[in-house]
């Protein structure tokens, strides 16, 4: 495979600011360079996706000073929202789109510049199957050009757990993953017996973050929920490995890398029933429940039937259990990223 250059967001290493989307991109980077791939970042500062002029001006930069012909695969973040600099690009360079959630699911303004985006480069990678479909419905785009290369994830020792009461929220403290509505929930299930870690970046919206922490407060829930903020490391694998169920409220998620996480060490999930999230946990021996999204009290009714159900957790624990040699790792995920790269060509849908 010839030189690929990878578009990145600035921030992709960002111990504070750490994301689904950036873990994803980081990984493959790495697992197609040791698959012998000559990998050449193109990290680019910026407010993704609505960056300031100098932004847009640095990654037309970039884009203009690579030779005609280069492979090139854009992080969606960073490409979806300026048509006005890719769009140029396209036909000289061989362009792929990496596209993580649709712009449109979190900002319908951008829906538009996204939709010529994505009409203009050669290929189109959704990292779930519902991200593809998204796409094609939303923007029209022929089935054939949208492949799909799902995040992977590493093997992990089944977590020994807190007996049932230790429950974990990961992602960045954004209105998209809902930890509002997790706080009221957890309100609603005050009288049981739980902890619960709010783990995640809180630089993202520092807003909707002192919001939580006064649902939190407002609630009397200080002591029993707590926002860690980023963990990473050493401190991650032990906040994994004392948990007993992980707890996904979000509003929109393409996948969640999250949940395989938490899969990998058997620890069952309970997710709101959005996006892909329903793909993960498949529909034989499902490893955690689904509730619809945006329901309080459907939430706090699943946390209650967790707590006051040990049968049920030690079914969600065996199924989780019995999941977790299923999972493909990142390797898998590089090799289809290779492999629509290697077929995409200027101008012909991959």
């Amino acid at each position: 495979m010839r030189d690929l250059h990878v578009v990145v967001p600035a921030d992709i290493d960002d111990p504070t600011l750490p994301s689904g989307g950036n873990a994803y991109d980081r990984r493959v980077c790495r697992e197609l360079a040791a698959a012998g791939v000559s990998v050449r970042e193109v990290a680019v500062a910026g407010a993704w996706p609505r960056p300031e002029r100098p932004a847009r001006a640095s990654l037309a930069r970039a884009l203009a000073a690579l030779p005609d012909g280069a492979a090139v695969l854009l992080d969606g973040l960073v490409a979806c929202g300026v048509p006005d600099v890719i769009v140029p690009e396209a036909g000289r360079l061989v362009l792929v789109a990496l596209v993580h959630l649709p712009l449109g699911e979190e900002d319908a303004t951008l829906a538009s510049f996204e939709r010529e985006v994505l009409h203009a480069v050669d290929a189109v990678v959704a990292t779930s199957p519902w991200t593809a479909r998204r796409l094609v419905a939303a923007h029209g785009l022929p089935a054939g050009r949208v492949h799909v290369a799902t995040p992977g994830v590493d093997p992990a020792p089944l977590a020994p757990g807190s007996g049932g009461a230790g429950l974990l929220c990961l992602g960045s403290l954004t209105p998209t993953k809902g930890q509002d509505l997790l706080v009221d929930a957890l309100a609603a299930v005050a009288d049981r017996s739980w902890t619960c870690g709010l783990v995640g970046a809180v630089g993202r919206d520092p807003e909707y973050v002192a919001a939580v922490r006064g649902a939190i407060s407002a609630h009397g829930l200080d002591g029993r929920v707590e926002i860690t903020g980023p963990l990473v490391g050493d401190a991650l694998e032990a906040t994994f490995a004392a948990a007993d169920l992980l707890v996904q409220p979000s509003r929109v998620e393409a996948y969640g890398m999250v949940v395989t996480e938490a899969l990998a060490r058997g620890i069952p999930v309970l997710a709101a029933d959005v996006g892909g999230m329903p793909e993960i946990l498949g529909d034989q021996d499902v490893p955690g429940i689904l509730v619809p999204p945006g329901d309080v009290d459907a939430l706090a009714a699943a946390l209650r039937r967790w707590l006051d159900e040990p049968g049920l957790q030690a079914e969600l624990r065996q199924a989780a259990a019995l999941r977790r040699p299923t999972l493909d790792g990142w390797e898998v995920t590089a090799r289809c990223l290779a492999q629509v790269m290697a077929s995409a060509r200027p101008g012909t849908p991959a």
